[in-house]
């Protein structure tokens, strides 16, 4: 390879990345001067002042002015008899005692059961936050009833639904068979999930969800397709798997122009499925000032 291409590439290959971590219109100077000096502990930063730039970024390496990360406090794993703490920066969804993030889907007071630490679907219908969310890390717990009724898609279903479009598939598939794209952890319609780590029924369950939202252009011709992984029960199911689209039942997914952030969605299919520590992160950019 020339000396012209190699430059060529290497100029290309910082670009990208400027793109993929600080947006296709960073500006690297306007950044280092937005967040210069900016530590969270309020003491000089650590650090050199005469090192080359890192490839596409607007810190030099191992940079005294780069902002630090933001200190938080991590969560605390649940058991089967206690559920756990969110982090010190998450936003706490349900935290036991109430519905106070929740609505029904017609903008009324979610009416779903709240006892002994959890909520339970009882049949008054779906429910969404109050808030919306884009992209985001979401934590949810659940279990299916204990007492088994019904198969395949008639046992412990629900649904997580992450902007009220895509759904990961909440279903009792502990010993019961259903169809692969649409048994637990399935992102519904689309991917079956990796591996079936569903636990008995009656034993709290975790899925743990880096969703990153899609973008749309001007015409609303998808610019970027969300991406989806999950963790059920600390089992990777879905490694950065690209949607095809909103869900759909029996019908291939298909991709419509939404806003940048919508509610989050579980479903009410009838069935008694419990959910508690419900909390959510939004996904930031390195460096972010949030």
């Amino acid at each position: 390879m020339g000396m012209k291409s190699m430059l060529k590439r290497t100029l290309v290959l910082g670009a990208v990345c400027c793109m993929m971590l600080f947006g296709e219109t960073a500006d690297a100077g306007k950044i280092k001067s937005k967040l210069k000096g900016r530590h969270r502990t309020g003491l000089p930063g650590q650090g050199y002042e005469d090192t080359l730039n890192v490839p596409g970024q607007p810190w030099g390496v191992h940079d005294k002015d780069r902002p630090e990360p933001w200190v938080i406090t991590p969560p605390t794993a649940s058991t089967q008899a206690k559920a756990g703490s969110a982090p010190s920066d998450a936003t706490v969804l349900f935290n036991g005692t109430d519905l106070s993030q929740w609505q029904a889907d017609n903008g009324k007071d979610a009416q779903w059961t709240v006892k002994d630490g959890y909520m339970e679907v009882n049949g008054t219908g779906s429910i969404k936050t109050r808030e919306s969310f884009g992209s985001c890390q979401l934590h949810v717990e659940f279990a299916s009833p204990m007492e088994i009724q019904g198969d395949s898609q008639k046992r412990g279903n629900s649904g997580v639904m992450i902007m009220g479009l895509y759904e990961i598939q909440v279903l009792d598939s502990y010993e019961n068979r259903s169809y692969s794209d649409g048994q637990a952890a399935a992102i519904y319609g689309q991917y079956p999930p990796l591996v079936n780590a569903s636990r008995a029924p009656g034993q709290w369950q975790v899925y743990d969800i880096v969703f990153e939202a899609p973008s749309f252009d001007e015409d609303g011709v998808v610019a970027k397709p969300a991406h989806i992984t999950v963790f059920h029960n600390g089992v990777v199911v879905h490694n950065r798997a690209i949607s095809l689209g909103q869900v759909a039942h029996k019908d291939p997914p298909q991709w419509k122009v939404h806003a940048e952030k919508l509610p989050l969605t579980l479903q009410d299919h009838g069935n008694p499925v419990r959910f508690r520590n419900v909390w959510i992160r939004p996904l930031t950019g390195y460096d972010s000032d949030q």
